[in-house]
């Protein structure tokens, strides 16, 4: 009975470690993108933020539904908080102006 409840228990977190990889390994947000989001850094590494000058400039040159991606995908918690300098950003300048 022990070793029946073990196995089902290993077999359910195997599932439940499976689903989650799958959901988060499929990353397919904008601001994950290194082409979409290079104008907005001054390194390749994407660790430094251009000025806000700068910056405001390469978010108005975008097109309108990239900036309103961009602005949906920073609502969501966990994306923004991997991309809290750009979200900060984003919402400062008020999404497109």
């Amino acid at each position: 009975m022990n070793f029946k409840m073990l196995t089902m228990g290993a077999m359910a977190l195997a599932m439940m470690t499976g689903s989650a990889l799958a959901a988060s390994g499929g990353n397919t947000s904008a601001l994950d993108n290194p082409e979409k989001m290079a104008p907005f850094y001054t390194d390749s590494g994407m660790k430094t933020m251009k000025s806000e000058k700068e910056f405001k400039a390469a978010w108005m040159a975008m097109k309108e539904e990239d900036r309103a991606g961009m602005m949906k995908e920073c609502g969501d918690n966990a994306i923004a908080k991997s991309h809290d300098n750009f979200c900060k950003m984003t919402k400062q300048l008020g999404g497109a102006n």
